[in-house]
């Protein structure tokens, strides 16, 4: 069992950036991969970013390539996602969670086990 517990979300201006971690206890965090994911309302969750397990890949939607850096310090157990540049469009709830090895691609929600209960965003045009 992992708990990922998630914070820093909040409301910004377009244009402004912001950064949500993502604490994790239970298991050994770094055995895992991690992702992020956001829903904004009516939509369905869509992938955002990635990580490998000790941070060597990552990986990024396009809609947010070059404005947004996912990474992670395994020794305080805590993935970060550092926003730049936001856009109203990037308003959702987000997520994180966690991916064991040897799963399958990491755009797809369905390879990740564990989920943190979610941050809104709120981008203010």
């Amino acid at each position: 069992q992992v708990q990922l517990v998630v914070s820093g979300g909040g409301l910004v201006q377009a244009g402004g950036s912001l950064r949500l971690s993502c604490a994790a206890s239970g298991r050994t965090f770094s055995n895992y991969g991690m992702g992020w994911f956001r829903q904004a309302p009516g939509k369905e969750r869509e992938f955002v970013a990635a990580i490998s397990s000790i941070g060597g890949l990552t990986y990024y939607a396009d809609s947010v390539k070059g404005r947004f850096t996912i990474s992670r310090d395994n020794a305080k157990n805590t993935l970060y996602l550092q926003m730049n540049s936001l856009k109203p469009e990037d308003t959702a709830v987000y997520s994180c969670a966690t991916k064991p090895p040897l799963s399958g691609s990491y755009y797809n929600e369905n390879e990740y086990r564990y989920w943190g209960q979610g941050t809104q965003v709120t981008v203010s045009s």
